[in-house]
């Protein structure tokens, strides 16, 4: 692992059996058969949520909500903004990294996505950026997944306003994502600050379901008679 990716073996996720991720939801496929790529409409879903339908079969998705942080005719990357890992916080995980964390906002580090489950992302407001690392996801929003953000966030003065850390993310290969929306697997909705940072995580399925009119004992119902 690069020396300057943010997490450790110590902190990584739930771990699967060997090959279960492949070709799985939010791993991208890596062999066999694959829908073919839709031809590119120039509307990407970047900046945008996703969000888990009841049928979605994976329990790693359970009534998730992600951000799409990029998507274009080759890939897309996703992380789940709802998924707190049991018992890590980001403080103590700067503290078992050895970096400064005195003043940093008690918050959970979440789980991100089945990929790449030691690394460390952190989306953050754009009054942080590191040079040749930070990627921006909307006007308002960037990723960056070296140690330099977190190095940020323990100092008062430079840490960004908004920020979560997850540890892993969702990827896509060329056209996953969109046979799986056209497969009705998610839906999607615009973001806003609550969807995005806010600490009701339990609530976060719920409020994204209604910001676009559903129901979710509507779901509920209509899954349990598919």
């Amino acid at each position: 692992m690069d020396k300057n990716r943010p997490a450790s073996a110590a902190t990584r996720g739930p771990e699967l059996p060997p090959g279960a991720d492949k070709g799985r939801r939010g791993v991208p496929s890596d062999g066999g058969q694959r829908d073919p790529a839709p031809e590119p409409s120039g509307e990407y879903l970047q900046g945008r949520i996703l969000i888990a339908m009841p049928s979605i079969g994976d329990p790693r998705f359970e009534r998730a909500v992600l951000l799409i942080c990029g998507h274009d005719e080759g890939h897309a990357m996703a992380i789940v903004l709802n998924h707190p890992l049991d018992g890590l916080s980001v403080p103590s995980l700067l503290d078992r990294l050895g970096m400064a964390s005195e003043g940093v906002p008690e918050a959970p580090v979440l789980f991100g996505g089945p990929v790449e489950r030691e690394r460390g992302y952190v989306l953050h407001s754009t009054d942080f950026s590191a040079p040749g690392s930070t990627v921006p996801v909307t006007d308002d929003l960037a990723l960056t997944d070296t140690r330099e953000v977190l190095d940020a966030m323990g100092d008062k003065a430079r840490r960004p306003r908004r920020s979560l850390l997850a540890l892993g993310y969702a990827g896509w290969g060329p056209g996953q994502l969109e046979s799986e929306l056209r497969q009705g697997v998610w839906l999607t909705c615009d973001a806003d600050d609550e969807l995005l940072f806010g600490a009701d995580y339990d609530a976060k399925w719920t409020r994204a379901l209604a910001k676009i009119g559903v129901s979710p004992e509507r779901l509920s119902s209509q899954a349990g008679r598919a």
